[in-house]
């Protein structure tokens, strides 16, 4: 049985061989570069961070660009602005959090000794489900449990300084040369598009990086805020509950949450309920709010505006796909799109309002007089212009036809005035018909003789 095609024409075996070496080689080429991805999935992270923190310090680069520095100076200054301000970071917290956590571990039984007997209810689920024997318990075997696996914990340590070294490295790459890698992506665009194109990248450059550098702002402010009033009311570990304050802060929505629930959780554990844990948590009740309302809006007043929905959309996806990093990257990501996307719809409205407006201006234009003749001229003021040559009235005769010209007069006859009235008429004659009337017949003589 021959195959025939959708005009009827049969189709040669051979072609219908070739189709289905093209689809398969097709499918394969899709498995292949769903394979090669899956491999390299660890590297392509890598590079998607490196890109990603990249863009993020673009606009400090940019800023010190425009003052008349080098783009390659530029970037060398910024990362060893950042470097510094980590390694004095590093120094002045990590002794003191290493030292202020064996403290709390060490001490950590005594406070759940001191909770149960200021509470009478927690002491009575402290003894139903045995978590005073449970938490010596762990406590006990932590050091042995971390003793066994200093090989594991060394192993990972040295692979996570590896990939944090590579994306080191691939950031600087990036940011030296993001223009010329801009200026490529925009070259894979048709030329009747690279502009809108260059203009959306420069949007989401833009909106990135100062959504992550304002974030990051504010993550500061909430820890140095949380470190003081820890300070002002004497809570213990007070570097290590700031810390973990303006980490969680990162999170979006729910950042601030977790981190305050564990620092008044802290502060119950370690201090009286009045005042000092009392004063905690309305502290971070009070700063949420003005975090929320005063702090961020003039932080991150230039980026783009999301709804809570797609804000906790976006990090749940990203915390699900890279974790705690995912969930970081995933809002600055999700209004790149959101700019994308409204600059497409944008483009597309622009687009019908033009054709709908040179549609009207085709069907309200009047058609042109025939043959070029010149239009009639407007008739003056006052003056009420006569009918056109279409409203069904007979047009007005041409000058030519309305003069007519006087017949000649009989010989012997004196021709009449040109003013004042006129002459008798001769004996016999009839007289003469008023200007416009039809000349009266001439009755016939008849011979009777």
């Amino acid at each position: 049985m021959t195959s025939r095609n959708d005009s009827g024409d049969p189709v040669h075996p051979m072609a219908m061989f070739r189709w289905g070496l093209y689809v398969s080689l097709g499918v394969l080429a899709i498995l292949a570069a769903a394979a090669a991805v899956y491999t390299t999935r660890a590297v392509l992270v890598r590079v998607l961070i490196a890109l990603f923190i990249a863009v993020s310090l673009d606009p400090a680069v940019r800023m010190l660009t425009r003052r008349g520095m080098r783009r390659g100076l530029a970037v060398l200054v910024i990362f060893l602005v950042a470097g510094g301000l980590v390694a004095v970071f590093l120094v002045s917290v990590i002794p003191s959090m290493i030292h202020q956590f064996q403290a709390l571990v060490h001490d950590f039984p005594g406070y759940f000794a001191s909770l149960q007997e200021r509470s009478a209810r927690f002491r009575v689920l402290s003894d139903r489900f045995h978590l005073t024997s449970k938490i010596q318990g762990f406590l006990t075997d932590l050091p042995g449990r971390l003793g066994s696996g200093l090989l594991g914990y060394t192993r990972r340590l040295f692979g996570a300084m590896a990939s944090a070294l590579t994306v080191l490295v691939l950031t600087i790459y990036f940011m030296t040369d993001l223009p010329r890698l801009q200026s490529g992506v925009r070259r894979l665009f048709p030329k009747a598009r690279r502009t809108q194109f260059g203009r959306i990248a420069d949007v989401v450059v833009d909106k990135v990086g100062d959504y992550m550098i304002g974030n990051l702002l504010i993550s500061l402010a909430a820890g140095l805020a949380s470190f003081a009033v820890f300070a002002g009311l004497g809570v213990p570990f007070a570097v290590p509950l700031a810390f973990v304050v303006a980490v969680c802060d990162l999170i979006p929505m729910i950042g601030a949450t977790l981190g305050a629930v564990v620092c008044v959780l802290a502060a119950l554990l370690t201090t009286e309920l009045w005042p000092t844990t009392v004063i905690v948590a309305i502290f971070f009740v009070a700063y949420q709010q003005l975090e929320n309302y005063v702090i961020a809006p003039r932080i991150l007043r230039h980026t783009v505006s999301m709804s809570a929905a797609a804000v906790l959309l976006a990090a749940l996806i990203g915390g699900t796909v890279l974790g705690l990093v995912g969930a970081l990257m995933a809002i600055p990501i999700a209004a790149a799109l959101k700019v994308v996307l409204t600059e497409q719809l944008h483009a597309r409205d622009a687009a019908e309002a033009d054709s709908e407006e040179s549609g009207d201006h085709e069907a309200v234009a009047p058609p042109g007089p025939a043959g070029g003749a010149a239009p009639a001229p407007a008739p003056p003021d006052g003056a009420t212009p006569g009918p056109g040559p279409h409203d069904g009235a007979t047009p007005a005769p041409a000058a030519s036809e309305r003069a007519v010209p006087a017949p000649a007069p009989a010989d012997g006859a004196a021709p009449a005035p040109a003013d004042g009235p006129a002459p008798a008429p001769p004996d016999g004659a009839a007289p003469a018909p008023p200007d416009g009337a039809a000349p009266a017949p001439t009755p016939a003589t008849t011979d009777r003789g």
